[in-house]
C-alpha cells in the first residue's frame, strides 16, 4: 500500500471491511467493483478535469479512488482474491491514473497554455505508467518491487491536492496546480 503510516492498510481496514461486508451481501463481487470504481473515475477525471473544475474533479476522482479500495477488502473477505481480480485492479489503476493525468493536460495544454507544464505533466503521466509496469516485471522476475518513495497513493495525493486547492471554492491558490505536478514530476525521477 502506502509509505505513509496513516494510509496503512490496518487504518483503512477499520473503515472499508464493514462496507466491503456489506456490498458481498448485496451480491456485488470484488470485480464488478473495481470496473464500478474505474470508471466513475476516468467520467470525472476525463469530463471535469479539462472543463476547468479541478476541485470537483478531484474530489470525484478522490472518492472513486477510495471506493477503489473496497475491492481488496472484499477480496480477502472472501476468503482471498483471484489472479484475474489482481490484474484487472492493476490494470483499472493505471487506466484510471492515466485519465488524471490526461484530463489535467487537456486543461494545462489548453486552457492555461503553459509548455512548461505540459512538460511536467506528461513526464508524471508517463513515469506513473512505466513505474507500474517495473514493479510487475520486477516481481514476475523473483525480484523485490518496491522501492522508490512515490508510489500510487502519494502520486494520487499530491497531484489531487494540487489540483484541488488551485481551484478550492472561495480561497483557489492558482499556483497550487503547477506546484504540486513539478514536485511530483522531480520526485518521480528521482524515483
Amino acid at each position: 500500500m502506502s509509505k505513509l503510516p496513516f494510509l496503512s492498510r490496518a487504518a483503512f481496514a477499520r473503515i472499508t471491511t464493514p462496507i466491503a461486508r456489506g456490498l458481498l451481501r448485496v451480491g456485488l463481487t470484488p470485480d464488478v467493483v473495481t470496473i464500478l470504481g474505474t470508471t466513475a473515475s476516468v467520467a470525472g477525471a476525463l469530463t471535469l478535469f479539462p472543463m476547468g473544475k479541478l476541485f470537483a474533479g478531484a474530489c470525484v476522482v478522490w472518492f472513486f479512488v477510495l471506493f477503489d479500495m473496497l475491492d481488496g477488502a472484499m477480496a480477502r473477505e472472501r476468503g482471498g482474491g483471484t489472479r484475474f481480480g489482481a490484474v484487472l485492479d492493476a490494470t483499472c489503476d493505471r487506466i484510471s491514473d492515466g485519465a488524471v493525468f490526461c484530463g489535467l493536460l487537456w486543461w494545462i495544454a489548453f486552457h492555461m497554455r503553459d509548455r512548461p507544464l505540459v512538460i511536467a505533466t506528461l513526464i508524471c503521466l508517463v513515469t506513473s505508467q512505466v513505474f507500474s509496469y517495473i514493479k510487475a516485471r520486477a516481481e514476475a522476475s523473483g525480484l523485490r518491487g518496491d522501492g522508490g518513495f512515490i508510489e500510487r497513493p502519494e502520486r494520487l495525493i499530491i497531484v489531487l491536492t494540487g489540483a484541488g486547492v488551485s481551484d478550492f471554492p472561495f480561497v483557489p491558490w492558482p499556483p497550487a496546480l503547477s506546484v504540486g505536478m513539478w514536485l511530483l514530476a522531480v520526485a518521480s525521477v528521482i524515483t
